[in-house]
């Protein structure tokens, strides 16, 4: 089984948000948070849940699905090429360590968006373009409680890939309001951020906290 086509009106430039271990690890504020983050001008939201039960994963991965049509943006989800069929999501990101792009885009189908980490590895975008990636992810850009220990991708990446590649560009990584500016100055299309919009998960704060970030494509 294949993904539908994605959502045409939600194309891969914009916020990126993605969902955190302590966010999904409380059910009652994880749907609010998310529609807040989506009121907030995210474009594209990913589902990553590596702790719940798979019919909770699949209960919230339904309802976030609901949330992003609502609002005309797209649901990713982390990692699990099974989860985003069961739940009509629009596609899936893969990191180095995950299931191979190549067979991902396999089960998916060609119109499914399949996102791939690269780190710091303009090499690997280039392979991960070969496979049949929809958009590549560098990253970590700055400081990341995330990922603390990922290698450092330096701004000079972006410019690089973008040189040589048509695919958008996703950049992760300690990415907030403050630093923004810079990367989609040096090519991003896709900021991808979790703690700068879930780190607090009152709806009015995240809400706040993504349109800080999604402000930054006004002018793109």
């Amino acid at each position: 089984m294949s993904l539908p086509a994605p959502a045409p009106a939600a194309p891969l430039r914009g916020l990126y948000a993605i969902t955190s271990a302590a966010l999904c690890a409380q059910p009652a504020l994880l749907l609010p948070a998310a529609e807040a983050a989506l009121r907030g001008g995210a474009r594209l939201l990913q589902y990553r849940d590596k702790l719940s039960t798979p019919s909770a994963r699949l209960a919230n991965a339904q309802a976030l699905r609901a949330l992003c049509r609502r609002h005309g943006a797209l649901l990713i989800v982390n990692d699990d090429v099974e989860l985003a069929v069961a739940a009509g999501a629009d596609g899936v990101h893969v990191g180095a360590a995950d299931a191979s792009l190549a067979q991902a885009r396999a089960q998916l189908g060609p119109r499914a968006i399949v996102g791939a980490s690269c780190g710091p590895r303009l090499q690997r975008a280039l392979d991960a373009a070969e496979g049949g990636a929809s958009y590549v992810a560098f990253g970590r850009f700055f400081a990341s409680r995330t990922k603390p220990d990922a290698p450092q991708a330096p701004l000079e990446l972006l410019g690089q890939a973008r040189a040589q590649l048509r695919l958008p560009l996703c950049a992760i990584g300690g990415v907030t309001a403050a630093n923004a500016g810079a990367l989609v100055a040096a090519g991003a299309d896709l900021l991808a951020v979790i703690d700068a919009v879930f780190g607090d998960p009152a709806p009015a704060a995240v809400e706040a906290a993504a349109r800080a970030i999604a402000r930054q494509f006004a002018d793109g």
